[in-house]
């Protein structure tokens, strides 16, 4: 038992010294770590220099492609304030309200309004309640010119038929008539003298109506709402009739008081007549409000170029290689001479460098202000159009550059490119991760195998000390 005992003890001490490094004199576990990281430092170092240069690459791209996507965000909302376009004003808003139509006017235009269009009004008779029945059948309107007590029906409007069931009610009446889709709109009237359905149809001399009723035997009634204008001129609230204007001593008429079509860059609604009192239509010029946009946009664009050159610098640039680096470089280096009015008169600013941008050699862009000047004095309502949300025009070309370099389906894009070396800094990751796996797997092989050695060292120095010790006592026996 005792020496069962003393033999367990001696293996724990052992068990204990071997895991100390004792046995060798030797720190093993330290020098498993240390062996283990020598083996696979340059690989994670490798890794880590090239995570560390993607991510600076990330970086470089993202700030571009938020540069440019800001540039044009801030051009497209500076357009919408109204402060760069030519808008039409008039010097009598009495007379009229104008807007900026879809074309860009200029010059100034005289306008008479001798009468406004109208919509025909019709009262029907009254009835002692909104929910009295009116009988059934259908009601039909026919279109076309009233004057005096006579109709003369319009071939090109065809009729509508408005079904009235079995019991409907006045105000179901006018239910049926607005939902027909014919134009002409209804409702009840509870007036001094009872219920009375009111109609009225549309502007224009054409939109005259009158009303058809077509009775079911045996459930009449439906017949007090017909009407033409030889039955009952009374019933007659407000004719049909076009509106009558001059611009600039030509005759117009209109089926509207709404007019577009007429004067270029001007939408028009009449609202009252001025015979014998023309007023005049005139345009704003935007030219102080232009060069200050124009100087901001060089402010803006020399800020994006700064940054890519930095980033394309070619000892020290993150993205000195970068293929959509170039592209907007070279977007950039186009873009004064690139034409954003393709649609303009030859004798009209169609490019950046007509407003005065300009691009110095070192890639640096300058404001040419006499250019500018002269372009917004000899035309300054055409400059004004380049300012415009639409496909063509400053925003749409600075719209455009900004949506490609965005992109993550083109090529040579900083969205593209963004995407690119986020899947590299993954694979990179990935990659790490595997390399300190790796390493952590030969850490534990080595620590068992360093604790197999440090046994055995110190079975031999078990063993050593032993044979010392005997020696020493046969040299005593023999003293």
């Amino acid at each position: 038992m005792e020496t069962t005992s003393a033999t367990s003890s001696s293996s724990a001490t052992a068990q204990i010294i071997s895991s100390l490094g004792a046995g060798s004199g030797i720190n093993t576990s330290q020098l498993a770590e240390q062996l283990a990281a020598a083996q696979f430092a340059s690989r994670k170092d490798l890794l880590a220099a090239k995570s560390e240069r993607l991510t600076a690459q990330i970086s470089s791209a993202s700030n571009l492609r938020s540069l440019m996507s800001t540039l044009s965000s801030s051009i497209g909302s500076l357009i919408r304030t109204g402060d760069l376009a030519v808008k039409p004003s008039i010097a009598n808003a009495n007379v009229a309200s104008v807007s900026k139509g879809t074309a860009t006017g200029s010059g100034s235009y005289s306008l008479e309004v001798t009468s406004l269009a109208n919509s025909q009004r019709l009262v029907m008779p009254a009835y002692p309640a909104s929910t009295s029945t009116v009988g059934s059948g259908t009601l039909t309107l026919r279109f076309g010119t009233i004057s005096g007590s006579s109709f003369n029906p319009d071939a090109t409007q065809t009729p509508v038929d408005i079904t009235i069931a079995a019991g409907a009610t006045l105000a179901d009446v006018a239910t049926a008539i607005n939902a027909s889709g014919s134009g002409v709109s209804a409702y009840v009237a509870n007036g001094a003298a009872g219920a009375q359905l009111v109609l009225k149809g549309k502007e224009g001399a054409t939109s005259g109506f009158v009303l058809e009723a077509t009775e079911t035997v045996g459930d009449e009634g439906l017949a007090n709402l017909a009407w033409t204008p030889a039955a009952d001129i009374s019933r007659l609230k407000g004719t049909a009739s076009d509106a009558a204007y001059t611009i600039d001593g030509v005759d117009y008429t209109a089926k509207s008081n709404t007019i577009n079509d007429v004067l270029p860059g001007v939408n028009l609604k009449l609202t009252a007549t001025n015979i014998g009192a023309p007023t005049t239509i005139t345009f704003s010029d935007p030219s102080g409000n232009i060069s200050s946009a124009m100087t901001d946009l060089v402010d803006a664009l020399n800020e994006v170029a700064s940054q890519l050159n930095s980033a394309m610098n070619k000892d020290s640039g993150d993205l000195n290689n970068d293929p959509s680096a170039r592209a907007l470089r070279t977007a950039l280096i186009t873009l004064a001479g690139t034409k954003v009015m393709p649609n303009a008169a030859a004798d009209e600013p169609s490019t950046l460098g007509d407003l005065g941008l300009k691009i110095e050699r070192n890639g640096t862009f300058v404001l040419d202000a006499d250019r500018l000047a002269a372009t917004l004095k000899d035309k300054p309502q055409a400059a004004g159009a380049m300012w415009t949300t639409g496909v063509f025009g400053v925003f749409g070309t600075m719209d455009r550059i900004a949506r490609a370099a965005s992109s993550t389906t083109g090529g040579a894009s900083l969205g593209s490119s963004i995407t690119r070396y986020t899947a590299l800094q993954k694979s990179v990751g990935e990659s790490a991760t595997k390399l300190t796996e790796k390493q952590e797997d030969m850490r534990q092989r080595l620590v068992s195998r360093f604790a197999v050695m440090d046994g055995r060292v110190s079975g031999s120095q078990s063993t050593l000390s032993f044979l010392k010790a005997q020696i020493d006592a046969w040299n005593s026996s023999k003293n």
